[in-house]
């Protein structure tokens, strides 16, 4: 989702900057636009680095011997960690 809304703001800030040509004395619709890129870059950079990061996984396993039935017992124990 946060690749999707950087290039979103990447989209919509390039139109702002090279496609509007309007002045307007209050806002300047190039700053803004240039604005919105660099924040859709960042938020570009920021989701990758979320995506490459990597999970790690630590699984314990025991086996026991049940002193009453004499039956051997497997106990598995997971850790997600990210």
């Amino acid at each position: 989702m946060s690749i999707g809304l950087g290039i979103f703001l990447l989209a919509i800030g390039a139109i702002l900057t090279f496609a509007v040509n309007v002045s307007l004395d209050v806002i300047d619709l190039d700053l803004i636009g240039y604005i919105l890129m660099g924040a859709g870059l960042i938020v570009i950079i920021i989701g990758i680095a979320l995506l490459t990061r990597k999970r790690r996984t630590v699984a314990t396993s025991r086996t026991d011997v049940d002193p009453t039935t004499g039956s051997r017992v497997n106990t598995t124990e997971r850790d997600d960690t990210l």
